[in-house]
């Protein structure tokens, strides 16, 4: 029988195999422990971290749609002193590789944030958000145009020697552009996309049925969205490619593998169901094994065009 190896290579940092959570959608990673054990993940993706406590959005924050859900959180975290004072030693004492999802309203609080983390020796990356509105720039997203994501990386690259990634919004005409510019400005590895912006209203009632009027789109409407822009970025990149978007089950997860993504991040699926991260790594292994395939690099960007 073919030994299979899941592991995988993201720069610097090694992981056991390529799942991994998405922010926002597992918590601090804890929160799933009573379901299974959490060190069997890749790596957890933290909910993103603020320089200060942020309560977030008033509801109503979720909405379900035909093929996902809107969320309008608002980002709601602990900040980063008590993530680091609390809840990082417990996810070291669960065996757990995690890595922090960071954002601020300026370029200086990102650095702020970068600074304060890698103080924490257990913290395996950084992942920055660059959907976040920018203050000083009328409210702009900093991932809206490579030359956002160009500063916005390249002042977070100079707070940290932590493998940094950079989260790229889909709200872009050009993906792989706006991924080059992360890559030239220090980026260790990209994850797309974020989800993508839409609405839901209640005819009935006349009003938006998010308080914040509008959310992020998630789940297995956004895949083939997904799907198509990482291919675009593997294309242009040399850095590694995280996939995200839509990943409900191992078939999935696979098929960004094969348009070239290094790893992936598993994020509605987990509300459906708490398991579905260690589900698609058992599925995975599965696959592996009936194709007789040795590891990962060998199925990697394989798509047949």
């Amino acid at each position: 029988m073919v030994k299979t190896d899941l592991s995988v290579s993201l720069g610097t940092l090694r992981l056991k195999n390529p799942v991994m959570s998405a922010s926002g959608t597992f918590g601090y990673g804890l929160e799933f422990a009573p379901f299974y054990d959490i060190s069997r993940l890749g790596a957890i993706v933290v909910k993103g971290l603020s320089l200060a406590p942020t309560p977030g959005n008033p509801p109503g924050r979720i909405v379900e749609t035909a093929s996902g859900m809107l969320n309008a959180i608002g980002l709601q975290n602990i900040g980063v002193e008590r993530f680091i004072a609390d809840v990082a030693p417990r996810l070291s004492d669960a065996g757990a590789t995690f890595a922090a999802n960071i954002y601020g309203r300026t370029t200086d609080d990102y650095s702020a944030v970068a600074s304060r983390l890698s103080e924490l020796p257990s913290l395996a990356a950084i992942e920055v958000n660059a959907s976040c509105p920018n203050v000083k720039e009328g409210g702009m997203a900093f991932g809206a145009t490579a030359e956002g994501v160009a500063r916005l990386t390249g002042a977070v690259r100079k707070s940290t020697a932590k493998p940094l990634w950079v989260k790229l919004s889909p709200n872009v005409s050009d993906i792989g552009s706006v991924a080059a510019a992360a890559e030239d400005s220090g980026a260790d590895a990209v994850s797309l996309i974020n989800t993508i912006v839409g609405m839901a209203v209640d005819h009935r009632t006349r009003r938006p049925k998010l308080s914040n009027v509008t959310g992020g789109l998630s789940g297995p409407a956004i895949k083939p969205v997904a799907l198509r822009m990482v291919w675009e970025a593997c294309k242009r990149v040399k850095i590694p490619v995280i996939g995200i978007g839509g990943i409900q089950t191992a078939a999935d997860a696979l098929e960004f593998i094969i348009v070239g993504a290094s790893a992936v991040q598993v994020g509605t699926a987990n509300f459906r169901n708490p398991r579905a991260c260690v589900e698609i790594i058992e599925g995975m292994e599965a696959f592996m094994r009936e194709e007789r395939l040795p590891g990962i690099d060998s199925f990697r960007g394989k798509l047949l065009l």
